[in-house]
């Protein structure tokens, strides 16, 4: 696939991968200096070895995004960071949960659906021109 061109379409396509990817970075960041709370977190969602998976979860978002912003295996990240987010949404971002919070978390649904049509349209088109990926091309 020919990489974008313009430097309008380049910018924007740049600006979209770290705008996506923030989101991922300071998360991620955030489950790191906080393991504990974490763990404690997914286990209330109903997360099954949140000992464990906490690790790779924070491996996904903090590397996942960084790789996004740089634009290096874009697409293949892009599928990733959607497919974690899929159970993360369904665990964790149900509305018909806890009435106090309906609203609160059928905003965090659509917010990660989103995100997630983001991710697609990423693993769709690729990263752009200015991005690791855009620079290997020949």
């Amino acid at each position: 696939m020919t990489p974008i061109n313009s430097p309008a379409e380049n910018t924007l396509a740049l600006a979209g991968r770290v705008l996506l990817a923030i989101l991922f970075v300071l998360s991620g960041f955030n489950k790191l200096t906080s393991i504990d709370g974490t763990i404690a977190y997914m286990q209330h969602g109903g997360v099954p070895m949140a000992t464990l998976l906490v690790y790779p979860t924070i491996l996904l978002e903090l590397g996942g995004g960084l790789l996004l912003m740089l634009g290096w295996q874009t697409r293949r990240v892009a599928v990733l960071l959607f497919l974690f987010l899929i159970p993360v949404t369904a665990l964790f971002h149900n509305p018909a949960g806890d009435p106090a919070q309906a609203q609160t978390q059928m905003i965090n649904l659509l917010k990660n659906l989103s995100i997630m049509g983001g991710l697609l349209y990423v693993a769709a088109f690729g990263a752009g021109a200015w991005s690791v990926d855009g620079r290997t091309r020949s």
